[in-house]
């Protein structure tokens, strides 16, 4: 055997592609191992790197998978936890190399979370953080008010959005309200993590310092009279370059209640988490949040967003702001416990999807931190989204079990993006 099929971190040596489909991260030791193969089959082994055969079992026939149109046949070693590196074989058919250990999902953690520090705008990616994906400053120049030309602003900072260099406050707010409760839930996974990225080492945990890099953008995308601006971009999607060439002129795009909602959600959530670390950027924090909350209750109705003509950039758009002000509601509750809080939460309760965690229902986030706060809760509603969630994670858990992969989606989840 050609062992340097085993070198997993250089994919270009395969010589042959793999029919056996398997966790290409790899497997914890005591947890499920399987592999599945879309032929006819009967048994199975596994080898190591030297060829040698380590394991043997017999092969399950799941039947007819909808989704990928295949026949599916999986096998289990589940019961095999030995560390190493290894591939599965089923007559001539090999699946790629992959690893079974209990630190097999560190690496891939940790790039994912490093992934937020590349996506930086508005500053430069030094080759002693960045690699060979460096590059100089970019979009750092003055932002002009779509809708009032002659006004100008200065709001460099935050992340690049997906694939583009937009910046927007909905889909990055959603993004980091993920970091935030990942952290706050499992604060034990980033605990020693260090991601190199320049405020390293400075004592607050590098989730925290890189999740601080955008909400400091969210701040400056703050109108004076509490409303957030939709988004920054430049007036096309700019072409396939690299960022700092992306010279096009900046606009501000005209504020919505979404953008406004999820600017206040956020940085009420985000006020609560800093403020062991940063006591000080936690009340900026706080007093931001209120500011939006109470221009969204002088502003009661729907202001949506759509791209206004001349501009191509992602709009981001939704249809009605309900969900966004539950989120803001349930956060402002959490961080103060004011009851002008809690009676908007239950107001609007009635009214959404309580478990969304997307970009464009984000009901479950702040179902979440009322779940989570130690704030009185309403038992009505309390009970009503303890319902809502296990009735998702059953549904989720049918889609994996009925499908010959395990993917936990429908049919209608593969595509370009799930709100």
């Amino acid at each position: 055997m050609d062992n340097t099929y085993f070198d997993r971190a250089r994919p270009e040596v395969m010589t042959y592609p793999a029919d056996i489909f398997v966790n290409q991260l790899g497997y914890r030791e005591n947890e499920e191992k399987r592999a599945v193969m879309p032929f006819p089959c009967d048994s199975f082994s596994i080898c190591d790197k030297e060829g040698k055969e380590v394991y043997k079992g017999e092969v399950t026939h799941f039947g007819y998978d909808e989704n990928s149109g295949d026949d599916v046949y999986i096998a289990d070693f589940s019961d095999f936890s030995e560390k190493g590196e290894y591939i599965v074989k089923c007559g001539d058919k090999k699946s790629v190399a992959f690893a079974i250990g209990n630190d097999i999902y560190n690496k891939a953690f940790d790039d994912t979370m490093k992934a937020f520090y590349y996506l930086r705008c508005g500053c430069e990616l030094k080759k002693e953080h960045a690699g060979e994906y460096t590059h100089p400053v970019c979009h750092n120049s003055l932002a002009t008010v779509w809708s009032e030309p002659d006004k100008k602003y200065e709001v460099s900072g935050g992340w690049h959005d997906a694939g583009d260099y937009g910046r927007y406050v909905t889909a990055g707010a959603v993004a980091v309200a993920h970091l935030l409760h990942s952290f706050m839930l499992f604060p034990k996974a980033y605990e020693g993590q260090r991601l190199n990225i320049p405020e390293s080492d400075n004592g607050i945990p590098d989730v925290l310092n890189e999740c601080k890099y955008e909400l400091l953008w969210f701040l400056k995308m703050q109108r004076e009279d509490g409303g957030v601006w939709h988004k920054c971009t430049t007036k096309l999607h700019a072409p396939f370059i690299m960022p700092e060439c992306d010279k096009a002129e900046l606009f501000l795009f005209d504020v919505s209640s979404m953008a406004t909602a999820d600017f206040a959600a956020v940085c009420a959530l985000a006020s609560r988490v800093y403020k062991p670390y940063d006591e000080s950027f936690s009340d900026t924090l706080y007093k931001a949040a209120e500011k939006s909350y109470g221009w969204l209750m002088e502003n009661p109705d729907f202001i949506g967003f759509k791209n206004p003509e001349g501009n191509n950039t992602g709009s981001y758009g939704e249809w009605n702001d309900r969900d966004n002000r539950y989120w803001a509601a349930a956060e402002l509750y959490a961080l103060t416990g004011e009851q002008k809080y809690h009676e908007d939460f239950i107001k609007y309760a009635g009214e959404i999807n309580r478990t969304d965690l997307g970009y464009g229902s984000v009901g479950g986030f702040g179902s979440l931190s009322y779940m989570l706060c130690d704030r009185e809760k309403n038992k009505y509603f309390s009970e009503l989204i303890k319902k809502d969630f296990k009735e998702v994670a059953e549904r989720f858990k049918e889609f994996s079990d009925t499908c010959g992969y395990g993917v936990a989606m429908p049919e209608n989840h593969y595509c370009w993006a799930v709100i």
